[in-house]
């Protein structure tokens, strides 16, 4: 078997996906781009396998522990984007830069130790 022919199909799919993470919006379409980057990834490791003739069989061992980790990712990542969309009502990474809630400002360092000397007084 020639190691060519595996190669540049895992190098397409692995820019394919390259390119899904970076020009992507939707972070479902970016989990599935993540997938396609990590299929490339087994399909170098058991082509590498097939032609070192591996006693072992070391690549298509790490082939599956590979494919285990990504359906494990891949439903932890869905999760969160559904939880995401829940709370936001977007899936837009551009939108989502950070997990903070959208509370309003704590105001001044004046005002605050005004309600910290109330919290005090109060106590």
């Amino acid at each position: 078997m020639h190691l060519v022919y595996p190669a540049v199909l895992a190098a397409l799919l692995f820019c394919t996906g390259l390119y899904g993470v970076l020009a992507r919006r939707n972070a479902i379409l970016v989990l599935m781009s993540v997938e396609l980057m990590l299929n490339a990834v087994n399909l170098n490791l058991v082509a590498f396998d097939v032609w070192l003739r591996d006693e072992l069989h070391a690549g298509q061992a790490l082939t599956l522990f590979t494919i285990a980790i990504a359906a494990a990712e891949i439903g932890i990542g869905l999760a969160i984007v559904l939880q995401v969309h829940r709370n936001r009502g977007t899936a837009d990474v551009d939108r989502l830069r950070d997990l903070r809630d959208d509370a309003p400002d704590a105001g001044s360092d004046t005002e605050r130790a005004d309600r910290e000397e109330k919290a005090e007084a109060a106590a």
